[in-house]
C-alpha cells in the first residue's frame, strides 16, 4: 500500500472528500467538511512525519491494533481511538482496506442528521448547496 493506492481506494467510498491541510497532509472526510462532514483518515506526505497514515480505529479495535509492530497511538488523536501506521507495510493491504472501510462507516454513522440529509440529495442539488456553503465560509474567513 502507498499514499496513491490508498487515495484511490478511499475516494471510491460513497461521499468521501479529501482536503490538503496542515502542510503536506491529506485528510479524508465522510461527507464534505463544509456541511459538517467528519474526518476518518489522515495521510502524511511529509517524509519527516512520525507516521504515514492515521485513522479512526474505534474503542473496540484500538488496543488490538496497537499490538501490531509499526502501529502506534495517533499523535493528538489517540484519546478518540485513532491509530497511526509508522510505515505502509505495518498492516496487510486487505486488512488495512477493511479497517479503513470500517472507520469510514463508523464516522459516517455519527454524522448529524442535517449532514446526512444533504448527502441524500440528488447529486446536482448537493453539489450546488456545498459550493454555496464553501463560498459563504470563504467570505466569512476574508472578513476576519
Amino acid at each position: 500500500m502507498d499514499a496513491e493506492r490508498l487515495r484511490e481506494f478511499l475516494l471510491k467510498l460513497p461521499h468521501v472528500e479529501e482536503t490538503m491541510q496542515w502542510g503536506e497532509t491529506l485528510v479524508f472526510w465522510a461527507g464534505d467538511k463544509a456541511i459538517g462532514g467528519k474526518m476518518f483518515a489522515v495521510v502524511s506526505l511529509d517524509s519527516r512525519s512520525k507516521g504515514v497514515l492515521s485513522f479512526h480505529a474505534g474503542a473496540d479495535r484500538y488496543n488490538e491494533l496497537l499490538e501490531n509492530e509499526g502501529v502506534i497511538p495517533a499523535p493528538y488523536m489517540a484519546r478518540i481511538y485513532w491509530v497511526c501506521l509508522e510505515h505502509w507495510d505495518a498492516l496487510p493491504p486487505r486488512e488495512l482496506e477493511a479497517l479503513l472501510t470500517r472507520a469510514y462507516e463508523q464516522v459516517f454513522a455519527k454524522l448529524p442528521k442535517r449532514t446526512k440529509d444533504v448527502l441524500a440529495m440528488p447529486s446536482a442539488q448537493r453539489r450546488k448547496l456545498i459550493a454555496d456553503r464553501k463560498k459563504l465560509l470563504a467570505s466569512k474567513k476574508k472578513q476576519k
